[in-house]
């Protein structure tokens, strides 16, 4: 929850719309959970999925139904929801993440 001093009725919160809001924090604590990381902890890693690296994370999507990583490959872009299922390790010591994404996400499925 954020409170503005200045935003004093929702006509002037609604100015703010698209604003960028500058937060001074220390970028190499981490979050108090074991498993929160902070966006930037996160963009710039190196994706491996059964040891092989296939690509590094770019972005965070926060979407409505769960956040994703946004993962530049060789062939473009994937989106991969970030749910323990699926990146099973997170090291930003090493600077990679390990995934196990489903079927036909990264690599074409053969048609029946």
């Amino acid at each position: 929850m954020l409170f503005l001093n200045e935003a004093e009725d929702r006509d002037a919160a609604d100015t703010l719309v698209k604003a960028i809001l500058l937060v001074n924090a220390d970028v190499e604590a981490l979050p108090a959970e074991p498993d929160a990381w902070y966006d930037h902890q996160l963009v710039g890693l190196r994706v491996l999925r059964g040891g092989v690296e296939v690509g590094k994370v770019i972005r965070v999507d926060h979407l409505p139904a769960q956040d994703c990583l946004a993962i530049e490959t060789a062939t473009g872009e994937v989106l991969l929801p970030f749910l323990k299922i699926f990146v099973p390790t997170v090291d930003i010591t090493k600077g990679e993440v390990t995934i196990t994404p489903p079927g036909g996400l990264f690599e074409e499925l053969p048609e029946n």
